[in-house]
């Protein structure tokens, strides 16, 4: 059975990019912000791994990761951070908080598949 990714990221071309490169190894949910990201959470949804962006409407994903490590339901699924945003300062502080990753955008998809295997192995 393929483990499965949770994508949040404003932009849909950014999550079919990451589902050419990785669907054949991991079964991809999308959304579009946080909160509906969450929703789906809480239905009883659980991912192996989740990407997000930090720039997004609703909910930032600085938020939306501090709502995962703070809610005992979540806290235990790795978190990579896909974001245009490169300050080191903020890479560490959500390096930190307990990302599992910060890849910055524009960003190599065989680069992120190999951190996903790595991480998710």
């Amino acid at each position: 059975m393929k483990k499965r990714i949770l994508i949040v990221d404003d932009k849909p071309t950014i999550a079919k990019i990451i589902n050419v490169y990785i669907s054949e190894l991991y079964d991809c949910t999308y959304y579009e912000d946080p909160v509906t990201a969450i929703a789906w959470l809480l239905e009883g949804n659980r991912p192996d791994l989740i990407i997000t962006d930090l720039n997004m409407p609703k909910m930032s994903g600085v938020e939306f990761i501090d709502y995962i490590k703070k809610n005992n339901l979540f806290d235990n699924i790795p978190v990579v951070i896909l974001s245009s945003e490169d300050s080191t300062s903020q890479k560490i502080a959500l390096l930190e908080k307990g990302a599992s990753d910060y890849i910055s955008k524009p960003f190599n998809p065989l680069e992120l598949k190999a951190r996903l295997k790595k991480i998710l192995n």
